[in-house]
């Protein structure tokens, strides 16, 4: 009885600094398409190559905690550079809203995956009620009440791909042996590597004025740098259910620095997705066992 009681401050420690951990990774990736906007006449895969370059940075003096197995490099390779590859893919073969609704699946697989990935994990009915309020609530924020197109394209495919596998990177880091968080730098390299040389077969080169170069860094070292990390310590730390329902907040607050960014105002479509992310949020933190 006296070491269960021992150990419940350092449990729920662990779990306020996952928690911190999986906000700061979402309010970093809530930039990402405010920056996306400002970086639009750049090509994504030479935009992802440089970003994902420039955010390892922080990591190469911890350079000696990059001998990670093979297998542990092409799990942070498959998650970071195909999420990017497939995530490219399905924007160019489909319509852009629905490809990027379809991709924000992936907090949902979070949540419905975990018992399948991780033995001992229940999939209770509150996690997966509070995972469908927070789709609904970014369905709401991405479409904001416009027509969607209705029709099938392939490129919902390799959004679906995208989805599946931030989700399942996201909790197999779990199942892999332990590594340290400072091996992410080396999954950015790699996978920035693989990124430019998409660039190079598949795009046309352009120069980069200055302005640009400023805003890759910042994408780099904020959504495509350190959110990676916090994102690993978040995991390791903490429930991956509660944090896949957590993580819808990310359309949301992506939503609304865009709306703040372009001069125009909140909608009654955001006010909506609002209650019912924030209300799954909730839901899901407050969840048991």
């Amino acid at each position: 009885m006296s070491t269960r009681l021992a150990s419940m401050p350092s449990a729920a420690m662990a779990s306020t600094l996952s928690t911190l951990c999986a906000l700061g990774a979402i309010a970093l990736w809530a930039l990402l398409a405010t920056l996306g906007v400002a970086l639009a006449h750049v090509p994504p895969f030479l935009l992802t190559g440089l970003a994902l370059l420039i955010g390892s940075v922080p990591a190469w003096p911890r350079w000696r905690e990059w001998r990670v197995p093979t297998s542990t490099l092409a799990l942070g390779v498959y998650g970071l550079f195909g999420f990017h590859f497939l995530l490219f893919i399905a924007l160019r073969h489909a319509p852009p809203v629905e490809a990027n609704l379809v991709n924000y699946l992936w907090p949902l697989l979070i949540v419905v995956m975990a018992p399948l990935f991780l033995p001992g994990m229940r999939l209770r009915a509150v996690h997966v009620l509070a995972a469908a309020a927070g789709f609904a609530g970014a369905a709401l924020a991405i479409v904001g009440g416009r027509a969607l197109s209705g029709t099938w394209s392939w490129g919902y495919l390799p959004a679906l791909g995208s989805a599946f596998i931030w989700a399942s990177y996201s909790l197999l880091t779990k199942r892999v042996a332990a590594f340290p968080t400072a091996a992410i730098g080396l999954f950015g390299v790699v996978s920035g590597a693989l990124s430019l040389a998409c660039h190079t077969l598949l795009e046309p080169s352009v120069a980069l004025s200055g302005r640009d170069w400023l805003l890759v860094a910042v994408m780099g070292l904020g959504p495509l740098g350190a959110a990676f990390f916090l994102w690993d310590v978040a995991l390791k730390r903490g429930d991956p259910r509660r944090i896949g329902v957590l993580s819808y907040l990310t359309p949301l607050a992506s939503t609304v620095l865009l709306v703040l960014a372009t001069g125009r105002g909140l909608t009654a479509w955001i006010v909506g997705a609002a209650a019912l992310i924030i209300g799954a949020a909730v839901v899901g933190m407050r969840a048991r066992g």
